[in-house]
Order: C-alpha cells, then sequence, then structure tokens
C-alpha cells in the first residue's frame, strides 16, 4: 500500500495541470468564450451555404476599402473567422496560448494584448498597399484584397506570454518563432502576412513590462492566504 500511495496524489497534480492547458468558463472566460465563438463561425464556414459564407468573409475583410469606410467594425468582424478552419494550427495555437496567457495576466489585458496586434499589424501592412495605389505602384484591385483572420492577434498573444515564461522556455519559443517568420519571409507567399506577422509578434514583446507587472501582482494575490495563514499561525507560537 505504501508504494501506491502517491499514485493519488500524481494524478490529481496531472489532471491539474492538464486543466490549466484549456480554457475554462471560470477561470479563463475570454479564451472559453472567444473559443466558443470560433467554433461556431468555423464550422459555419465549413457546413454553411457557400456564397453565404462568401458574402461573409468579403465583408469581414480588413482591406483598404473597408478600412477606410468601417475600421472598427471591420477590424472585429475579420477577429471572427479563422484562416483554414478550426483544424489549422492557428485554432490550436490559440487555445493554448491564449489559455497560458490570461491565466498569468487576466482576461482584459489578454484582450487587450491580442487587439493591439491584430489592430496594429492590420495597419502597418494595409496603409502602404492604399499609398501604393493611390502613387501608381499597385493596381485598384489591391484595396479589395482579402484579409481576416485571427492570426495577427494569436502571433501578438505569442510575443506577450514569451515575457511571461521562464528564459529556459522564453528563448527557444521565440527563436522557433524566428524562425519560422523567416522561412515565411522568404517564401513570399502572402506578403502582407508575411510582414503582419513578425509585426504582431514584436507589438506582444513590446507589452512585457506591462504584463510583467500584472502578472507579479497577481502572484502577489495569490500568496496572500498562505502568507496571512502563516502569520496567523506564527502568532499562536509561545
Amino acid at each position: 500500500m505504501a508504494a501506491g500511495t502517491p499514485v493519488g496524489p500524481q494524478v490529481r497534480g496531472l489532471l491539474r495541470r492538464a486543466v490549466q492547458l484549456v480554457p475554462t468558463p471560470t477561470g479563463t472566460p475570454f479564451t472559453f468564450a472567444y473559443t466558443l465563438l470560433l467554433l461556431l463561425t468555423s464550422l459555419y464556414m465549413e457546413f454553411g451555404d457557400p456564397d453565404t459564407v462568401r458574402t461573409l468573409i468579403e465583408g469581414s475583410s480588413t482591406d483598404v476599402q473597408h478600412l477606410s469606410r468601417t475600421p472598427v467594425l471591420v477590424l472585429l468582424a475579420s477577429a471572427l473567422w479563422i484562416a483554414g478552419g478550426i483544424s489549422s494550427p492557428w485554432a490550436v495555437g490559440f487555445v493554448f496560448v491564449l489559455t497560458a496567457l490570461e491565466r498569468r495576466v487576466g482576461g482584459l489585458r489578454t484582450v487587450g494584448v491580442f487587439l493591439l496586434g491584430h489592430v496594429v499589424a492590420t495597419l502597418v501592412t494595409e496603409v502602404p498597399v492604399g499609398v501604393s495605389v493611390m502613387a501608381g505602384q499597385l493596381p485598384d484591385s489591391s484595396l479589395h484584397r482579402l484579409d481576416y483572420g485571427i492570426s495577427f492577434g494569436l502571433m501578438a498573444s505569442v510575443g506577450a506570454l514569451a515575457g511571461l515564461l521562464s528564459p529556459l522556455l522564453r528563448w527557444p519559443l521565440l527563436g522557433v518563432m524566428a524562425v519560422l517568420l523567416t522561412q515565411d519571409l522568404l517564401d513570399m507567399a502572402d506578403p502582407l502576412a508575411s510582414w503582419g506577422h513578425p509585426t504582431a509578434l514584436l507589438v506582444g514583446v513590446a507589452c512585457w513590462p506591462v504584463l510583467r507587472r500584472a502578472d507579479r501582482r497577481r502572484a502577489g494575490r495569490a500568496d496572500e492566504p498562505s502568507a496571512v495563514a502563516d502569520g496567523q499561525m506564527g502568532s499562536y507560537v509561545p
């Protein structure tokens, strides 16, 4: 029996760690709700009427024309879809990265990082297109380029999360991302996205000072009950 007694705590510890990797309604409400929303839109993209799906996605595109007319609406609408669907690497990365980030800094800051990366990277990639069209360097069709998805916000979240990890995890993560993004730039399969992703990653890195302070405050509050308990116990020591 003695040899088997640690199994219970070990199993509970593994289950606890597993739960920490996925969003929950109470622990990570933003990521949980957003994941459900993306699941619904991805299922509709897969099984809905193709003409309606195409119309919705085109209406959600953050191209120059839409950004010049309804910037707030289209920036929010474009983040309701996953390019490639629910089975894409973006979907898997979204669940784990945003869950981890929200558990460290809370829902509001996670929303802030995601939206900041999404907005900044979109503007950095689309504004030059508009300028180039006005200068006659690109055709007018470039104003209607299809652009949607969560990838910019996700990349900003990856950059932000890296700053909260230990150096042993932080630098390998950033190294892998640098290799992938460099390869993407060399391939230039999608020039705007290729430049937008490293921009979004740097936006997340720029958030490190603010997020680290928030992470320390949350960690301090989590330690307060145990610290108080220790103090109360100490008061009874003769």
